[in-house]
């Protein structure tokens, strides 16, 4: 299994959110792993967000950014460029459609035409239901 991992499930999985098990055994059980620099951006501002607000200790919000980067490691990080831009400014299934997933949806569109088979890791309703509108194959299914 390829996989574009999205921040939602990214999150889900560091964080312990609902949804973290399936997304969990989707990354052990991937081959590869591509994600955005969006979504490293996305866990460390949430990360930031949870120790400024106090919802985390910032002991814990170390060990998860710690175990974020261990796994980022292993992943193959695609860089926000211009192609990315041009595509996230054009139309998606499903508008209207956020800036960030929109992001999200164009990076993944730019790795699969690299990736053959490359499915999206996404618990977002609305990243989902515009990558099924543009064929992508979504997981968890």
């Amino acid at each position: 299994m390829r996989l574009y991992a999205e921040s939602s499930a990214v999150l889900a999985w560091l964080l312990g959110e609902p949804g973290a098990d399936e997304v969990r055994r989707s990354l052990a059980g991937a081959e590869l792993i591509v994600t955005s620099d969006l979504t490293l951006v996305e866990c460390d501002r949430a990360l930031i967000r949870a120790e400024g607000l106090a919802d985390l200790p910032a002991a814990v919000v170390a060990d998860l950014r710690a175990r974020l980067n261990r796994a980022a490691g292993h992943w193959n990080l695609l860089r926000i460029n211009g192609e990315v831009i041009d595509r996230a400014r054009c139309p998606f299934p499903g508008e209207p459609v956020r800036t960030l997933d929109a992001i999200h949806l164009a990076s993944v569109l730019l790795a699969r035409s690299a990736v053959e088979g490359l499915a999206l890791l996404s618990l977002d309703r609305r990243v989902r239901a515009a990558a099924h509108g543009l064929g992508l194959d979504v997981l968890p299914a």
